[in-house]
């Protein structure tokens, strides 16, 4: 595969008006990507964008209705709204391409750019080349003739659009009356639909993160900073909390003691529930290496499988939909619930562990640990030059520690996507024997870069 120059793992990324993240770019993403999904014939061509709650949205929104109504397609503009809405507002407003704006959990400083197809499903990769390829032509080139540049229009209703659709995914013989929740808007997308969609389903809602002002998006709240949450759970006696990223397509939830439930415990919840009610497609689950032992076993002494893929959910989508599986997710938080979505939807999948939790009449507590996890160390090890993957001794301290721990535990050591760091991970059944590999092979690693 081509060197990419401009996406990473999850669209484009970066620091606000700094390369790659400058409205030049965004621009050139809008020319590129137009010319791409502009389908030819007659018809109008419409792209939908949407955006989180970022003061850099105001640059790079515009950015991006320039180039493509340069080339000639319609904009649809959403304003602030989940990225799992933007995937479905693609595919329901039949719409040729989706757009949005968002670094997801990282802070206000950071932005991002990710794109939908017309399917609702995150670009392939064919795609994303052939786009990078078009965004270093000069900007003179394919423009459409003026009677041709495309219209920009704001839609109102979207938010009101989407709060209806992932009500409908909450089951019709369940209510949330009576039900304390506290939601964690992370001050981000979803701080108007979130609790909105909790309140109409029938709960006492307590919002939290909910008054975003262009810089305080993920900032001591939301799903990596459980913290708020999970102190307003106490502080109002709810019975359950749920904290989303700033874009909404991850979760984290705690239970009425304040105690969080990762990503994996969710998918347990969800899996269970589903399996006995004869829902669970695929015969099991997809999750991605980081997914704790636990969780394997788990679905091992329920008949199911789990079936493991690269960290990211473009590959824990790609494997959902080869094998016919309708859950999948990161211990992270991202749950994707393909009966219902084409990328992870926090309150989609936080409204799937209400149903379980509502059904059960038990507290929170007595669901959030479906399976009790292995002990799992991670180290990260940075490096400036060099494969130290490759180094012989390091191979040898990750095939020593393997065997180590065969039979009751796995050594995972892989490159990060986004950073020049080693990131060293093992988990088994003896705590002891887990830190000793990992530091080993972090020991390895090491000398090898030094060297």
């Amino acid at each position: 595969m081509s060197k990419r120059t401009y996406f990473g793992t999850d669209g484009i990324r970066g620091q606000a008006n700094q390369h790659p993240m400058t409205a030049e770019v965004a621009l050139r993403v809008g020319l590129a990507a137009g010319k791409v999904f502009h389908r030819g014939g007659d018809r109008r061509h419409l792209v939908v964008i949407g955006k989180d709650t970022r003061l850099s949205g105001y640059m790079i929104e515009p950015a991006l209705v320039a180039g493509f109504a340069s080339v000639g397609m319609d904009v649809r503009l959403f304003g602030p709204l989940p990225t799992p809405a933007v995937a479905m507002m693609t595919r329901s407003m039949r719409a040729d391409l989706g757009v949005m704006i968002s670094a997801s959990h990282n802070n206000f400083a950071d932005n991002g750019i990710k794109l939908f197809g017309p399917d609702g499903y995150k670009l392939s990769d064919a795609h994303e080349l052939q786009i990078e390829a078009l965004m270093d032509e000069g900007l003179q080139e394919g423009l459409a003739e003026p009677r041709a540049l495309g219209r920009v229009k704001r839609i109102d209703d979207a938010q009101a659009r989407y709060v209806e659709i992932i009500k409908a995914t909450f089951p019709r013989n369940l209510s949330l009356s009576g039900m304390r929740v506290v939601i964690d808007c992370a001050n981000g997308a979803a701080y108007k639909v979130a609790p909105t969609a909790l309140y109409e389903l029938g709960a006492e809602v307590i919002e939290v993160g909910i008054s975003p002002d262009g810089t305080n998006i993920n900032e001591e709240c939301g799903s990596t900073y459980p913290g708020a949450m999970a102190n307003a759970v106490r502080e109002y006696r709810a019975d359950i909390g749920i904290a989303l990223d700033g874009d909404a397509d991850r979760l984290v939830i705690c239970d009425e003691r304040g105690q969080v439930v990762d990503g994996d415990q969710i998918m347990a919840i969800i899996a269970g529930a589903w399996a006995a009610q004869d829902r669970l497609a695929g015969g099991g689950v997809v999750a991605t290496v980081m997914s704790n032992l636990g969780l394997e076993r788990f679905m091992a002494a329920r008949g199911l499988t789990l079936e493991r893929t690269p960290v990211g959910d473009r590959s824990v989508m790609a494997r959902m939909r080869d094998g016919g599986f309708n859950l999948g997710g990161e211990q992270s938080g991202h749950v994707i619930l393909s009966d219902f979505s084409t990328t992870g939807d926090g309150m989609i999948a936080a409204l799937q562990v209400l149903a379980v939790l509502v059904a059960a009449q038990k507290p929170m507590s007595s669901l959030a640990r479906q399976f009790e996890p292995v002990p799992q160390i991670l180290k990260n090890v940075r490096f400036s030059s060099g494969q130290p993957l490759e180094n012989a001794k390091v191979q040898q301290a990750i095939a020593d520690g393997a065997s180590s721990l065969k039979g009751s535990g796995r050594v995972l050591v892989r490159a990060s996507g986004t950073e020049p760091l080693i990131r060293v991970m093992a988990e088994g059944d003896d705590d002891r024997q887990v830190a000793k590999v990992v530091d080993s092979i972090v020991a390895a690693v090491k000398a090898a870069t030094a060297a």
